[in-house]
């Protein structure tokens, strides 16, 4: 058959391109959508939460100084599921959580900008900080210095350090 009559017939399967394509731009994304992003994600993630931590008594035990350090990691623990359920596909997929989605930013390497694998970021953008702030005491000030990275002329955090990467704007 000729590749003019195969056109031409409407029994033939219909073409898709499937790739995805990321269109990215290298300028790292700026202080006010980092923020917004993380503040979309932290609401998100306090929704589906705090309603856990009230309904197993530990939002109780916390506001009365009652809480041990293994109810303490159980719920961190339980924060890192959440959070993968939330945002593991997208982070695989595309390097946003829903938050940098809807801001319009995205994780990426800094070596190439390519969007990195969801092990790689769990393994060393998330886990080495929330290991870190669950020490109890200073916990929340590693929290806090991870932060204020932010200011720094490469607006990359520690996690992002360690991690290697940056956060970039999505061109749409």
């Amino acid at each position: 058959m000729s590749e003019e009559k195969s056109e031409n017939n409407p029994f033939r399967p219909p073409e898709a391109d499937l790739a995805v394509e990321h269109k990215t731009d290298s300028e790292l994304a700026s202080l006010g959508k980092r923020l917004g992003g993380v503040i979309i994600d932290s609401l998100l993630s306090m929704i589906i939460f705090l309603p856990i931590m009230y309904f197993t008594g530990y939002l109780q035990d916390a506001i009365s100084g009652q809480v041990s350090i293994l109810s303490t990691l159980m719920f961190g623990v339980l924060g890192m599921v959440v959070f993968v359920i939330l945002h593991g596909y997208l982070l695989h997929t595309s390097g946003q959580t829903i938050g940098k989605r809807l801001v319009g930013s995205r994780i990426v390497s800094v070596a190439d900008n390519q969007i990195l694998p969801l092990g790689r970021l769990l393994a060393l953008r998330m886990l080495p900080i929330w290991v870190a702030t669950q020490i109890p005491l200073v916990g929340g000030l590693f929290g806090v210095i991870d932060a204020l990275f932010i200011f720094a002329k490469d607006r990359r955090c520690v996690h992002d350090k360690i991690a290697g990467t940056k956060v970039i704007n999505v061109t749409t």
